[in-house]
């Protein structure tokens, strides 16, 4: 049976994609993996009305909730392939059955990578974190550290010092320039250029940061930009263009998430510059506006 619109993510951008379709009456299929982004997160802060829910509880809810609609489907698995047609799009799940679409939405996510350094990756979404507004709260007024991993870590560096004391952690790499230098001190932040090269304790919690000088420095969380990227093939394989983000590509889209392949729509982390939980859902609500004026249309 052919959907309006298939929808290949489940987390916060699909599912507030899903609702306005579903609200207008339209079928719509999830396709959820089950492996959204923030899945390494025990809460979810600053998220309307939800702050300090885990990721996953907001999932299921918005899961019960839109199953409540006759025109909403989910399938719990994983995409594998997805191809444009005369009709729309079809897209392959893994054990091999072929789902129909007029419209498609991805809302896959984007996946991080972490500098190279022992003892980040076990910390990731607990004390080794990116965003100060989602995760700084529940670290403050301790010693926090910054590790530069782009030429924006300064930038990030000048933030922290609001959630604590901050040590910016240059790795030798990226050094700031006298403007960001003055701005930094005027903050109180300590300057380090030795670079780390392990973080020690017991995970989740941190005890020190190890440098290569031998030194050891008091750190209680650690604050890093990883590099990201696309988590799926399938907006290179349909022909989508892309756009420099802060800290990888991100799809171009226009005011409704529209990408530039007619009927194919994108939302949350992996078409937003900037990302948290509310502008990833922020942006679902417009993809699925937009999929639903697209569907007006033809």
């Amino acid at each position: 049976m052919q959907q309006d619109v298939i929808i290949i993510g489940g987390s916060f951008a699909g599912l507030s994609a899903a609702m306005q379709l579903v609200r207008g009456q339209r079928k719509v299929t999830v396709i959820d993996a089950g492996e959204p982004r923030n899945r390494f997160a025990d809460q979810s802060h600053g998220f309307f009305g939800l702050d300090g829910a885990s990721p996953l509880a907001i999932q299921q809810e918005t899961y019960r909730q839109l199953l409540k609609y006759p025109t909403a489907s989910i399938v719990e698995g994983k995409a594998s392939a997805v191809e444009k047609s005369a009709a729309g799009f079809n897209v392959t799940l893994e054990d091999g059955s072929t789902l129909h679409s007029k419209k498609l939405i991805l809302a896959t996510g984007l996946r991080d990578e972490l500098p190279n350094i022992p003892g980040l990756k076990e910390r990731w979404g607990a004390t080794v974190i990116h965003c100060p507004y989602c995760h700084g709260y529940e670290v403050r007024n301790q010693p926090l550290g910054v590790i530069a991993s782009s030429v924006l870590s300064a930038h990030q560096a000048g933030m922290i010092p609001d959630w604590g004391p901050t040590t910016y952690f240059t790795q030798g790499l990226y050094e700031p320039d006298d403007e960001q230098r003055a701005f930094l001190m005027k903050r109180g932040v300590t300057i380090e250029s030795t670079p780390v090269l392990e973080v020690l304790g017991r995970p989740p919690k941190i005890s020190s940061v190890y440098l290569a000088d031998g030194r050891t420095i008091y750190i209680a969380a650690l604050f890093v930009a990883p590099k990201t990227h696309m988590s799926s093939p399938f907006a290179e394989q349909l022909g989508c263009e892309f756009e420099e983000g802060p800290l990888g590509l991100v799809i171009k889209t226009d005011d409704f998430q529209q990408t530039s392949v007619k009927g194919l729509f994108a939302a949350g982390d992996v078409s937003n510059p900037m990302q948290n939980a509310t502008l990833a859902s922020a942006s679902g609500v417009m993809a699925g506006v937009g999929a639903h004026k697209s569907l007006m249309h033809d």
